[in-house]
């Protein structure tokens, strides 16, 4: 196998686990109403899949309290500017919880996730690339 093929086997499996990693916390709920079928929001929503994010934020560094806060202020205010997609840097190494170090465990991943899931305005989200921090960075698609 030469370097041309591993680097096309690594691109597909990219691909693959990228699509794998979508999550869409409004999906279930639209399909149940249009009866089964994809909403018409297919074509924005696949346009800003491929789009580079309109503003990120680095979440390092800071405890879960200053981190709620400061997604609080980043999605408003990006939501304020018409951005349509996000970028959310919370790292992925060995984290402390209340003293413990808890190896594999992404405290601030976990809270990111637990942000969108409560933001009425935050739609689909996902893992970014492994050139743009892999499972290190989740970006997140504003809704209209």
């Amino acid at each position: 196998m030469n370097f041309g093929d591993i680097l096309e086997k690594w691109e597909k499996q990219s691909v693959k686990e990228k699509n794998e990693n979508v999550y869409d916390k409004d999906l279930a709920h639209s399909r149940e109403e249009s009866g089964g079928r994809a909403s018409g929001r297919g074509e924005r929503r696949s346009r800003l899949r491929r789009k580079t994010p309109d503003a990120s934020i680095d979440l390092h560094g800071l405890t879960g309290d200053e981190a709620w806060t400061a997604l609080e202020t980043f999605f408003e205010n990006s939501r304020s500017k018409g951005c349509e997609k996000l970028l959310i840097i919370h790292g992925k190494g060995s984290h402390h919880l209340n003293g413990n170090c808890r190896q594999g465990e992404g405290v601030l991943r976990e809270l990111s996730r637990r942000f969108i899931e409560a933001c009425s305005f935050a739609g689909e989200s996902g893992y970014s690339s492994a050139r743009e921090g892999g499972t290190g960075a989740t970006w997140v698609i504003l809704k209209e």
